[in-house]
């Protein structure tokens, strides 16, 4: 019920915007239809839907819907069908139906009261529920709703109410006394007067013929004390005489009540009243009340309803004199028939006091009816007063309200009775007062009536009628002096005092408070003053308590005759008090006079303490006050027997309290600063102040008879060190007292002797023996011990003990003033630097000739003083709201004044104050950021010192380098924590330009700021591991300098020199808005801007309410809406266009984000929230734009302006931080950039999808993943470096990056696993332990097992990357990789530290497990770890395997960034085999990827990989979803065992397409199981991405003796033609036909007699699956190529001179059949047409092969756009094995492109189409080397000269480098592949200068000559190629570095795809292929990519192999052997 309250409180706020929610709950309520139909029947939720309806209409009255009126008005009709048990559900209690009527009549008439259409519309219906109610009350819930209705009474009808009232006074039993007792009482409204009145008053007669007063009437022995009490009477005398009577005797005399038949009718008619018609009767009265209230009822039945109330009210005078014994029914049965009759009585005087302002009008009859009403109204009362149940709540209720009846009387008709009022009322207040002592700590309600009421009447008296008021006054003070006539008798003994005189005296006293008028305190206080002097209360009693209490309360009003008169009796009677303490007479006092002294008195002082407001006034009582403390301690001090506190302690509260607003550091008057010296001097001696250290030995309480020396040392020594041994109200008084005390310096020691007598310290008797010593002795130790032992005894041997004790005053006062309040003094504003205690404690400092022993103590006094402003400081750490900003000004007003204090003159001051402004930053970092602190340090360094006038350049010059040195110092330590912020407050004190340009020497400033820098590399500036280090937080510090870098390139920020420029530039916005905002007033505004809607796109999260502009009123508001529209149109119209994929113009964007914040700034101000509140849909924008724009410069632009508001407007901190921490989790929640979870974001693994990477294909991102996630790295930076700022000072904003971080790392896993996050990711989980890691500051204490589960969820969460196979990723950019790898070992480092600080970990862990943490847990689940053992051993397991692995990915980045590193490897990890098993099964045990990602690090780690094996195995039904596990159970061993692990493949998660090449080999021996998992793995994809690897499934067949592999083939011919086509083509390719004669080829050929076989059976089960149309394209297609294919064999027979023109002739007869024939070697490039004069035959030693260039155009692309493309139709050459090599390069170039390697490679297209027959694709606008040294005679060199210019010139360079990035790809290719014969024939060089490597008949193990060998290096890099890689020609230019660098970058990236290149060549093994024919080619190739290596080890071999092939000689000799045999150029 309670959430549906709330959310209907939240529709209420903005009907509008939550409509649809309004909708659901009217749909709940039940419908009007329903409700008058039947016997309706309603649920508990549909009474509830009614509750929220009402709740919102009671709270949004001006809304759009009509439904929940309709709906609440059915509701409230039907209220009569709910009197029926039936209509409520069935465990609906009568409680629950009470409260539900009561919600919805508060409800109804509280939207009554905002809503008149909806009044008019319930008081419609509310006559007839209540006359139908009231017809059937006899209903409980009908009762129940009356109860309500008397609660809130709903809007009625005039015609209604009358209706209402006479079915009220007719059904309801409202009668007040039986017939004949009524008539026996002949009261009338005439007779009603003074005479019947129980209290009479009678001013004719004389003081001699007073009255006594009989006893009660009732003698009965049963009778209670109650009973005679209240008939008892007194007999006042005071000038007239007063006689008041028992109300027995009155009653019976006018009554006719002591007629006993008259008495027992009334009684039995009482009697037989039920308690149900009493509570109709109450009901009746409050209803007609309410109805009084709302409406006007008819005259005569007004006048009935009166008559009816005047009756009730004569028989309470009846009622109440029945004798309680004499009633038939008796204890609680009783009990609540009384309390329902005065319940009844209640409601029928308030309805009296309604119809009073009815008779205030003219005439006599009125008066009369108004005489008579009021003398009713005190004759009831006084029926209470003096009633035997006037104990009763209910009798004191309706005295109250009797009472309110009289004091409205006492206002109608102008207070005409004002005067017959005050003499009747008069005998009543004194008979309340005569009741009892209300001085108690509950005093009686009705005294307190009374006391309401005379307060009311005297204070409209005192303007109307003053004379009256006197005499009332004045009669009731008489009373005050009465005495006794006891008192007059000897020999009586003397009787307590009169309650009477004790209340007259609070009544008058309280009057006199309540009136506050100075003329009615002169008129009281002389009667109360002359008591106190001359009369009773001269001496000690009771009496003169109340009294002196009394005085007090006048005095503190603060009028200046009374206060004075006041304060001098007072002071007097405490000084008197204390002159016979230790007398004879003080033993034989009366305990009241102790509580005069040690209560009374100092009450007194501490009301008038706090009364007086006057300054004067105040001044004056200080002054007296300090003053009584002096006489009071030099007298205590010389009382023997009794300890000082007693005496001195009780004023301390007065002194607190008056010194609250003095204001130490104005001056003091000397004789001030004297009386608060001897204060302080007293509270040391006499051990008043709390205690200010702890000391570790117990110090036993001290007594309070104190009468030596030894014991006065002992009070010191214990008030040092505690316990406290007197109250805590003097501790407190104390403690406040220190903060309006001024420092008690003196001129001169001197004084101290001059003007102090202390007795226990040097007195004569003490010095003539060892007193004065011991007491000096015992002061010194106190004073070591206060100073925490800085100073020894020992060196306190100069200083005698008045001096001491004077040191330990001085100890007492300043220590307490940090320990109290954290050392702000009384006065102004507590931001201002002279609020600083410090201000006092340095002034001792400044003391002349100071004993070296004393400056010593007065030194260790500071230091004690700041270790205390410490602790106050530190304990407030967890503080919020109020109570942080407090903590928080503190700390700036002590550094700012610290700062100050670096100018004094004194050097000793200066050091001093250097020292604690260090430790002050160092333990509260946060000053560094504080604006306060900022300034005071700027401007200080370029401000002449104070005291300059004095001509002492010396000093000038000593002061002003150390502010240089402090400011220096400052600002490098703020840049090394933030430097976002630490420049955004740079330049906000830049902008302002007035201040610093009026000071002379601003050059110190530049000149000592510009030469702090900050930037990407080495930051000389601080030194060690900072936050500044963090390379997203240095990105964000770039940004937020405002300067145009490029941040992804390395920089080097210049601190002032870019911040001058921002602040500019920032100046230059104010000045825009400023001057924008005058010309709009000049010209008196524009038309009014359309309404600012919410255009952002809906992915975007709504603005909240808080977000809607208010209309505007003032120019100024208008001129602020008209551009907040804009803003808005404009930010709104960025984040559109960033939508639609258009790119955001960085300018422009930052243009218009720098205006809008300007805007907000400029409105800044006094109403800062409010103005905060308006704009916050700017604000909210401002922050959420560049987050959802999502680019870096986007991001750029939003940390600047982030940092500029948070710097120029530090209290919209929080705002700022909530907004984007709620961007960010929207980031999370729509997968941006470091979330982007989804597959295709997954970077290389998603590009090498299925060929080397298990996964379907995916759609490539449209936009680049890795902008985002930069984006996010530099708002991760800013995120990073607000916390920094705020971690000590700022809880909320804490709490708000908890929040991010928790849902940042949220299960399950949702950051992005591309490895350009590597470093980002590691960013944010060094973060989040570092906020962790304030768990121990204190400000997060409470938060601990919150924070320790958070660190448990990063620590997932950092392992969860892991879960990943390591990737590279390359963005061209050094300084990325570089900053990749400082993020990691960043994050490295402080994994170590945490580690490395042993004591620091343990001491957590047993705080954490204290605070209820996880720690020691055994054998539970936790929440992120699930079931664990022992919780504290898995965190260490845990943290040791995180660290192995980040230290281990650290390592391999390294070897990215730096490839050219160190020789040899320092990175190999020294491991031991258990360990291995440890990290193993940890890993497996948070999550099995990590375990198999762990193996896929350290490939050949045996251990490891058996360990995993065993886990794989036992855990296999938990990781089938794990592809990467397969080779752990599907290996040639389970196959030769049919393991039964096998039977899991049909469950099993697809794999790579090379991962399942393997299963094919012969080791798997075809086994069902594996084949069938094979099968469905390569049917899981789309042919035509397996259509790369058709050489090896054709290989396949080989090994198909289940044709399991040809039936998969032939499903997807079925679906892929072109699939079909390349399998023939291969199948064709395949087939061999030995040549007649040669034996070798023919045994080969019946080796594989079986498997050539086959090959023609599969090709034409192909082509019989064909259906027509794709049998057409094939015929087609086959018969096209055929054709040209077989020009090879016509040319053959031709001379050489005749084959070209031979091959145009056939050309020219082959046409082309359809569009859609393509090139074989390139199904996407379909064939247009043949150019017939592009046929060239080629040189070949035995066929002929030609080369034709064909017209083609894309698949699916532009039809005109037409390329020529050449291909070389080969006959009689064997094609297969360059298709091979080609399919490794290809596989190759796809590896560096997933890695964004830049690395050149050109697979072209090679098909065999038929035995030694294929078609290779020709490599466009190529010629070979040779070629080119056919035209010219110099090397590459000169050609690159030649053809791009000059060495130096762009095109040259560019030429150069794409030489390199092809040479660096092919020497990578050529090192695994080991192509041989690379002459220059095989080398061609396109018209861009990339190399490109061909014809591939000798790799592997083959090479020519028979396999000599002769080209020993891995890859050719001959000498003219090394001219153009290395100008240098000694290996060291820049550019042989690069290649270098990326020839390991690509040697690395092929490392990781190892395996799958290897399956690949494998598959081939058994294809007959030149390059199996000898050795070990898969082993030798497995070798080549070193997997035993790491990868420092791997760059380095591949550095090596690199240096090895520079110009080696082989290279050279077999260029020339080629050009010597072939006639090939060298």
């Amino acid at each position: 019920m309670e959430s549906l309250l709330e959310l209907c409180d939240l529709i209420a706020q903005n009907p509008a915007q939550f409509s649809e929610k309004l909708a659901w709950i009217c749909n709940r309520c039940p419908s009007p239809e329903s409700l008058l139909t039947g016997s309706p029947r309603v649920s508990r939720s549909q009474l509830n839907a009614i509750l929220g309806v009402a709740r919102f209409l009671s709270k949004c009255p001006d809304h759009a819907h009509e439904t929940p009126n309709s709906l609440l008005l059915g509701f409230y009709r039907s209220i009569p069908s709910s009197f029926n048990p039936s209509f409520w559900p069935q465990s609906f209690s009568k409680d629950s139906i009470s409260t539900f009527f009561n919600d919805l009549l508060n409800c109804i008439y509280r939207a009554a009261d905002l809503s008149t259409d909806f009044a008019a519309d319930v008081a419609g219906f509310t006559g007839e529920i209540v006359i139908y109610t009231i017809n059937n009350s006899d209903s409980e819930i009908s009762r129940i709703f009356l109860n309500a209705l008397c609660l809130n009474f709903p809007p009625i009808q005039p015609s209604d109410a009358n209706n209402l009232v006479s079915t009220l006074l007719d059904r309801f039993e409202i009668s007040a006394i039986p017939s004949s007792p009524r008539e026996a009482l002949s009261i009338t409204p005439d007779t009603t007067s003074a005479q019947s009145s129980p209290i009479s008053v009678n001013h004719h007669q004389s003081p001699g013929n007073d009255t006594s007063i009989a006893s009660a009437g009732s003698t009965s022995s049963v009778a209670s004390r109650d009973e005679a009490s209240s008939s008892r009477g007194i007999m006042v005398n005071g000038g007239s005489s007063l006689t008041w009577k028992s109300n027995m005797d009155i009653m019976d005399g006018t009554m006719g009540l002591n007629d006993a038949s008259v008495y027992k009718k009334a009684l039995a008619f009482f009697e037989e009243e039920s308690v149900k018609s009493l509570g109709k009767q109450e009901i009746a009265f409050k209803l007609i009340g309410h109805l009084l209230d709302k409406v006007t009822i008819d005259p005569m039945l007004l006048e009935h309803v009166r008559g009816v109330a005047k009756e009730q009210l004569q028989s309470i005078l009846i009622f109440l004199k029945i004798r309680k014994n004499d009633w038939a029914e008796q204890g609680q049965l009783l009990k609540v028939r009384i309390n329902s009759k005065l319940s009844v009585y209640q409601a029928a005087a308030r309805l009296q006091i309604k119809a009073l302002p009815s008779l205030d009008a003219e005439g006599k009859s009125s008066k009369r009816l108004l005489h008579g009403a009021l003398a009713l109204l005190i004759e009831a009362s006084e029926a209470c007063l003096l009633s035997v149940w006037r104990k009763l709540r209910a009798c004191e209720v309706l005295f109250s309200s009797l009472l309110a009846g009289i004091s409205q009387a006492a206002v109608t008709r102008g207070g005409q009775l004002l005067r017959i009022l005050l003499i009747r009322f008069k005998p009543l207040v004194l008979a309340t007062c005569a009741q009892a002592d209300t001085w108690g700590s509950s005093p009686g309600v009705m005294f307190e009536s009374v006391l309401k009421t005379c307060c009311e009447i005297i204070y409209f008296g005192w303007t109307k009628d003053r004379s009256p008021v006197d005499t009332f006054i004045m009669g009731l003070a008489t009373n005050v002096r009465e005495r006794n006539d006891y008192e007059e008798e000897d020999g009586k003994e003397k009787q307590a005092v009169p309650a009477l005189q004790l209340n007259v005296i609070r009544l008058l006293a309280e009057l006199t408070v309540a009136v506050n008028k100075p003329e009615l305190v002169d008129l009281i206080l002389p009667l109360f003053i002359e008591s106190l002097e001359e009369g009773d209360a001269s001496t000690p009693g009771l009496l003169r308590i109340r009294l002196l209490d009394a005085v007090s309360r006048m005095a503190s009003l603060g009028f200046e005759k009374s206060y004075r008169e006041a304060i001098v009796l007072i002071i007097r009677s405490y000084l008197g008090k204390l002159s016979i303490v230790g007398s004879a007479e003080s033993r034989t006092q009366a305990p009241e006079a102790t509580t005069e002294r040690v209560e009374t008195l100092p009450a007194g002082f501490l009301l008038i303490a706090r009364g007086i407001t006057t300054t004067k006034l105040r001044s004056e009582y200080r002054h007296r006050l300090l003053s009584l403390c002096s006489d009071v301690g030099l007298a205590a001090e010389s009382k023997s027997g009794r300890s000082g506190a007693d005496f001195l302690g009780p004023l301390l509260p007065a002194v607190a309290e008056i010194c609250s607003d003095f204001d130490p550091s104005v001056g003091v008057e000397p004789s001030l600063l004297k009386l608060f010296r001897n204060l302080w001097f007293y509270i040391a001696l006499f051990g008043l102040a709390p205690p200010i250290q702890k000391i570790p030995t117990g110090t036993k309480s001290v007594s309070t008879s104190l009468n030596s020396v030894g014991s006065m040392g002992a009070i010191a020594l214990q008030a040092v060190g505690g316990p406290y041994m007197w109250n805590e109200q003097w501790l407190s008084a104390v403690q406040r007292t220190s903060q309006g005390t001024p420092p008690l310096v003196v001129s001169s020691v001197k004084w101290l002797e001059d003007e102090l007598e202390l007795n226990a310290l040097h007195n004569p008797g003490s010095r003539r023996g060892s007193g004065n010593e011991k007491a000096a002795v015992s002061q010194r130790t106190a004073l070591s011990a206060a100073l925490g032992g800085r100073v020894e005894v020992s060196a306190m041997s100069s200083i005698s003990g008045v001096k001491a004790n004077y040191l330990l005053a001085v100890a007492f006062l300043e220590i307490i003033r940090f320990s109290s309040n954290g050392g702000i003094l009384n006065g102004g504003p507590s931001s201002t630097v002279s609020r600083s205690a410090f201000s006092c404690v340095f002034e001792y400092l400044k003391s002349p000739n100071l004993m070296p022993a004393v400056s010593q103590c007065l030194t260790a006094i500071v230091h004690q003083a700041f270790e205390a402003a410490i602790v106050w400081l530190e304990a407030r750490a967890t503080e919020t709201g109020q109570e942080a900003e407090i903590r928080e000004s503190t700390l700036s007003v002590h550094t700012c004044f610290l700062i100050k204090n670096l100018s004094s003159r004194d050097e000793h001051i200066r050091d001093i104050s250097l020292n604690l402004l260090t430790r002050l930053r160092d333990r509260f970092p946060q000053i560094l950021w504080n604006p306060s602190c900022l300034d005071a340090l700027l401007l200080s360094v370029h401000s002449d010192p104070p005291t300059a006038l004095v001509n002492d350049p010396a000093y000038v010059a000593s002061v002003r380098s150390l502010y240089q040195r402090i400011v220096r110092e400052w600002i490098i330590v703020s840049l090394s924590h933030a430097p976002c912020t630490s420049q955004g407050l740079l330049q906000e004190r830049l902008c302002k330009a007035d201040t610093w340009q009026r000071t002379q020497p601003t050059a110190d400033v530049v000149s000592l700021l510009s030469e702090i820098r900050i930037g990407t590399g080495k930051n000389d500036c601080w030194t060690g591991t900072k936050t500044a280090n963090i390379p997203a937080v240095m990105a964000a510090a770039a940004a937020a300098s405002g300067g145009n870098l490029k941040l992804s390139d390395a920089f080097n920020l210049e601190v002032l020199g870019t911040g001058m420029v921002s602040a500019t530039v920032k100046c230059n916005h104010a000045g825009e808005i400023a001057g924008m905002r005058r010309l709009y007033e000049s010209i008196g505004g524009l038309d009014k801007p359309p309404s600012v809607g919410s255009g952002l796109n809906p992915d975007l999260p709504e603005l909240g309410s808080g977000a809607l502009l208010q209309h505007p009123q003032s120019k100024n508001e208008s001129f602020n809406e008209m551009l907040l529209s804009r803003f808005v149109s404009l930010l709104q119209k960025f984040v559109n266009n960033a939508e639609k994929g258009c790119e955001v113009d960085k300018s422009s964007f930052r243009e218009t984000c720098s205006q809008a914040t300007a805007l907000l700034l400029s409105n800044m101000g006094s109403d800062s929230e409010s103005k905060v509140e308006g704009f916050s849909q700017l604000l909210r924008l401002l922050c959420w734009c560049p987050a959802y724009i999502t680019t870096p410069d986007a991001m750029e632009t939003g940390v600047y302006i982030w940092t500029w508001l948070v710097s120029a407007a530090p209290q919209w901190g929080s705002l700022v931080l909530a907004e984007l921490v709620d961007a960010w989790l929207w980031t999370i929640d729509t997968k941006r950039g470091l979330f982007a979870s989804d597959v295709m974001y997954y970077g290389p693994a998603a590009k090498l999808r299925p060929h080397l990477a298990p996964g379907e294909p995916e759609r490539l991102p449209e936009k680049d993943p890795v902008e985002q996630i930069m984006a996010h790295r530099l708002w991760l930076g800013f995120f990073i470096d607000r916390f920094e700022v705020v971690r000590h000072n700022s809880v909320e904003q804490l709490l708000l990056i908890g929040r991010m971080l928790q849902g940042t790392t949220k299960l399950p896993w949702n950051f992005s696993r591309h490895p350009a996050v590597t470093g980002t990711f590691f960013t944010l989980m060094l973060f989040g332990l570092k906020f962790c890691s304030c768990q121990s500051q204190g400000n997060l204490h409470n938060f601990r097992t919150g924070l320790q589960l958070l660190e448990d969820r990063i620590y997932r969460a950092s392992l969860g990357w892991f879960a990943h196979e390591p990737e590279w990723y390359d963005l061209n950019n050094n300084n990325f990789a570089q900053s990749e790898v400082q993020s990691l070992s960043v994050f490295v480092h402080h994994l170590l530290s945490e580690r490395l600080d042993t004591s620091h970990h343990d001491s957590k862990g047993r705080g954490l497990e204290n605070g209820g943490s996880f720690n020691g847990v055994k054998d539970q689940c936790h929440p992120v770890w699930g079931q664990m053992e022992n919780y504290t051993v898995g965190r260490e397991k845990r943290q040791l395997l995180l660290l192995m692995l980040c230290q281990h990915e650290a390592d391999r980045l390294d070897v990215w960034a730096q490839p050219i590193g160190p020789k040899e490897s320092t990175s190999r990890l020294k491991i031991s085999s258990e360990k291995w098993i440890d990290y193993a099964r940890i890993a497996f045990s948070v999550d099995p990827r990590i375990a198999l990602s762990l193996a896929a690090r350290f490939p050949t780690n045996s251990t490891l990989k058996s360990e995993l094996t065993q886990l794989v195995q036992s855990h296999i039904l938990e990781i089938r979803d794990i592809p990467e596990a397969l080779p752990y159970f599907v290996t040639p061993k389970a196959v030769d065992e049919n393991s039964s692990l096998l039977q899991q493949l049909p469950h099993w998660a697809a794999c790579s397409i090379t991962q399942a090449l393997e299963f094919l080999t012969p080791s798997y021996k075809g086994h069902p199981r594996v084949m069938a998992y094979v099968l469905r793995v390569l049917e899981s994809y789309p042919p035509e991405r397996v259509t790369f690897f058709m050489p090896q499934l054709v290989q396949a067949l080989r090994y198909d003796d289940e044709s399991l592999v040809e039936g998969y083939l032939l499903r997807a011919t079925q679906r892929s033609d072109i699939f079909a086509h390349i399998l023939i083509w291969h199948l064709q390719g395949e087939t061999y036909v030995p040549e007649p004669g040669k034996d070798a080829d023919y045994a080969k050929f019946l080796q594989d007699r079986s498997f050539q076989d086959l090959l023609p059976v599969v090709r034409q089960r192909i082509i019989d699956g064909f259906n027509p149309k794709a049998l057409d394209l094939f015929e087609r297609e086959f018969d096209f190529f055929d054709k040209v294919t077989s020009i090879s064999g016509v040319l053959f027979p031709l001379p050489k001179e005749e084959r070209r023109a031979g091959i145009r002739r056939e050309l020219e007869k082959i046409q082309m059949q359809g569009d859609d024939l393509y090139l074989p070697t390139a199904p996407n490039k379909l064939v247009r047409g043949i150019q017939v004069d592009s046929g060239i035959p080629l040189q070949s030693a035995a066929k002929v092969p030609i080369m034709i260039t064909f017209n083609v155009v894309d698949r699916g692309g532009d039809g005109s756009d037409v390329k020529p493309q050449a291909c070389i139709f080969k006959v009689g050459d064997d094609c297969r094995q360059d298709v091979l090599a080609l399919q490794v390069i290809s596989l190759l170039k796809d590896i560096f492109e997933a890695v964004r390697l830049n690395l050149y490679l050109f697979p072209y297209g090679v098909l065999p189409t038929g035995p030694e027959r294929g078609i290779i694709e020709v490599v466009p606008n190529t010629r070979s080397r040779s070629q080119m040294g056919e035209t010219t005679d110099g090397g590459l060199y000169e050609i690159f000269q030649q053809d791009f210019g000059p060495v130096g010139s762009p095109s040259f360079e560019a030429a150069r480098e794409k030489f390199l990035i092809s040479s660096a790809g092919y020497a990578v290719a050529s090192l695994l592949l080991q192509p041989k014969d690379r002459h220059n024939g095989n080398l061609l060089f396109d018209n861009e200068g990339r190399l490109v490597h061909i014809d591939f008949g000798f790799i592997l193990e083959t090479s020519p000559g028979g396999n000599m060998r002769f080209e020993s290096a891995h890859f050719k890099l001959s000498h003219e190629m090394t001219q153009l890689l290395d100008p240098s020609g000694v290996m060291k230019s820049d550019t042989w570095y690069l290649f270098v660098s990326l020839c390991v970058k690509g040697y690395l990236a092929a490392r990781r795809h190892m395996n799958g290149i290897i399956n690949t060549v494998r598959l081939m093994i058994d294809s007959g292929l030149p390059c199996f024919s000898r050795g070990d080619p898969i082993g030798n190739l497995r070798k080549r990519f070193h997997p035993e290596m790491s990868e420092r080890e791997a760059a380095n071999f591949m550095i090596r192999i690199c240096t090895d092939a520079y110009n080696k000689w082989t290279t050279a000799g077999y260029d020339l052997i080629q050009y010597l045999q072939q006639g090939i150029e060298k």
